[in-house]
């Protein structure tokens, strides 16, 4: 611990630990834990919304995208209540504490669904012993239980001892009927448990980056430095759940996956609770005055903001209960309703190049939904698709489904730098490509990715996908987020002017969450008809997956195409000559995603350091 010298805009006398104000290092543990619990739930949530509580395909997939929709444009109100109001330590603290709940709800699951199969009016139960594909069906009746199967094409259920359980060898799938019996009380333990996190990473993560934007003036020479090693915190935690979390839930038990994310999440929380001081005011409300002021009764200002909190959750969990009742038209017509606010706002408000500018970052906010669609199907229909069709077999290692999930994080760490090394290197040649070529290729490598999955599918027959193709789709989507994600945010912010950057960006995490509904809208379907939580015609699934990623593809990669069309239109509108040093521009010249500002709004998905 040193003390830094009043030079490069770094205060003398400041508190350091290698260099950087000590708080940087309690928001660094905060964010890795809360990530860590995050990415760890993540991995496991769709296999145990299809496994456990045996939802369809289709439904578990909309709830997923209802979840992570939610999760972005909560922060939204996270954010601004934070600024006006609570300031961000008192929200990142309040957003941990509902975390911390929300995970450790998580591990409560109790026995879990019951599905039975009716046969000449008799009940028989399915069940799996185990976790994930490679878990046994077996069927139970009152005298034994057997082992059993589909035959290819799904028309014949296979019992391996019929005798056993006093059923013929093989029953034609349309001679017995199905049914699910679920424990309510722990389903709706469940929706409460995502409305909690939702809520708490609207109150978390809408601030922690303000934070570290706080430390460091606008001179400091460290604060890009200090922004990549709390990145790093972010991909650490990441990576690390995917594969502790994802192996203890699928080998031990849900409730041990689930659980251990809650313990890491309260670590962060003890970690942020306890080295508070460390930022040393920095993170305090605007006003404590103003927290103090009644609202109505004896409710004050800062009550009042938990209590919002507290509807954001009732409002999560009942949207999440009921995503599949919510119309698809509904939300597309939201996304036209603030596009055309957008726009007018532009027209009317707006002049010149200020407008032009304004005009393309609406082009930005828009363009992220085709890439932000097709990239969350990991968290979905691909984490299925990997579980279900996938040879996980590594090395002699059988990898579980979740542990994948940890190549993005895995290969953001290995190809950041890479990359912001190549941007620094092609623009000092005068090469490097604009921000809307970046995003086009963004937009055209998500396409390519499930278009090169498909041709593993096509490549195995009727076997199992080899699993570097697996690898090649993680890997060619981190490619498409490094072009995209860094670029997006720091667009925004530079490009609209500085009274309507709170708004802009607003709109930036709005569409981020329809892009996420959407992405549980085409993850819907790839939906096959399953029993027990498995998969009962198999062949027909798989040409399923097949043929909407076919789609998908053609269509994310024809939208990259027109965009890198377009690009020189969207680059003259930026109008870079003239942005640098303009004043109406609150973070104009800056590259650097995740800057202070906008409302203290910033990104729930892994942030990368920006070109």
């Amino acid at each position: 611990m040193s003390d830094t010298a009043a030079a490069g805009g770094i205060p003398a006398g400041e508190k350091t630990i290698f260099g950087h104000p000590r708080g940087l290092y309690i928001l660094f543990f905060t964010e890795m834990w809360e990530r860590f619990s995050y990415y760890g739930m993540r991995g496991l949530l769709i296999l145990y919304l299809t496994q456990h509580f045996l939802f369809s395909d289709e439904r578990s997939a909309v709830m997923y995208g209802a979840y992570t929709a939610l999760v972005y444009v909560m922060t939204i109100i996270g954010g601004s209540l934070a600024d006006r109001y609570l300031g961000q330590r008192k929200a990142v603290a309040y957003g941990a504490i509902l975390l911390v709940m929300g995970h450790g709800l998580m591990a409560f699951e109790g026995s879990g669904s019951k599905q039975f199969i009716t046969y000449e009016g008799q009940d028989y139960q399915v069940t799996l012993e185990g976790r994930g594909s490679d878990a046994p069906r077996f069927l139970t009746s009152d005298i034994g239980r057997s082992q059993i199967k589909f035959s290819d094409g799904g028309e014949e259920m296979i019992i391996d001892d019929p005798d056993v359980v006093g059923l013929p060898a093989t029953i034609a799938t349309d001679a017995f009927t199905t049914r699910v019996e679920k424990q309510q009380l722990f389903v709706n333990t469940l929706y409460l448990a995502l409305a909690l996190i939702i809520a708490g990473v609207g109150f978390l993560k809408a601030n922690i980056s303000t934070i570290v934007g706080s430390l460091y003036g606008l001179g400091d020479t460290r604060r890009d430095s200090g922004f990549t090693i709390f990145y790093m915190g972010i991909n650490l935690g990441s990576l690390l759940s995917s594969v502790t979390v994802g192996i203890i839930g699928i080998r031990y038990g849900w409730n041990w996956g689930f659980g251990l994310a809650g313990v890491g999440m309260l670590a962060g929380l003890i970690t942020f609770l306890v080295f508070q001081p460390w930022l040393e005011g920095r993170a305090d409300p605007p006003s404590f005055e103003k927290l103090k002021e009644k609202v109505f009764g004896p409710i004050n200002v800062e009550w009042a903001c938990y209590l919002t909190g507290v509807g954001i959750i009732v409002f999560a969990m009942l949207t999440v209960m009921n995503a599949h009742l919510v119309p698809e038209w509904f939300v597309g017509m939201l996304g036209v309703f603030v596009f055309v606010f957008l726009v007018g706002y532009a027209v009317t408000k707006l002049a010149g190049e200020e407008r032009d500018r304004m005009l393309a970052a609406i082009y930005f906010i828009l363009a992220q939904i085709p890439f932000w669609a097709l990239f969350e199907q990991a968290g979905s229909s691909l984490t299925l698709f990997t579980d279900r069709f996938v040879d996980r077999d590594i090395f002699g290692w059988h990898v579980e489904t979740p542990v994948f999930q940890a190549l993005n994080a895995g290969f953001i760490v290995m190809f950041a730098p890479l990359f912001a090394w190549a941007w620094v290197a092609l623009a000092k040649r005068k090469m490097e490509p604009s921000a809307p070529v970046k995003f086009a290729f963004g937009v055209f490598l998500a396409g390519l990715g499930f278009l090169s999955l498909v041709g593993g599918i096509a490549a195995s027959g009727a076997g199992l996908t080899a699993v570097y193709f697996i690898f090649l789709i993680y890997w060619i989507h981190t490619m498409g987020e490094l072009m995209l994600s860094p670029v997006g945010l720091s667009q925004v912010t530079k490009l609209a002017p500085a009274r309507a950057v709170g708004m802009s960006m607003g709109a930036w995490f709005l569409y981020s969450g329809l892009s996420n509904y959407l992405a549980g809208v085409i993850a819907r379907t790839t939906g096959a008809e399953t029993i027990g939580g498995q998969l009962t015609d198999v062949a027909a699934a798989k040409a399923g997956y097949a043929e909407v990623y076919t789609n998908v593809g053609y269509v994310a990669m024809g939208v990259g195409v027109v965009m890198l069309l377009i690009s020189p239109i969207i680059k003259k509108l930026m109008h870079l000559d003239t942005l640098k040093g303009d004043p109406s521009h609150a973070l104009a010249g800056e590259s650097q995603l995740g800057q202070p500002g906008a409302g203290g709004i910033h990104p729930p998905q892994k942030e990368q350091p920006a070109e």
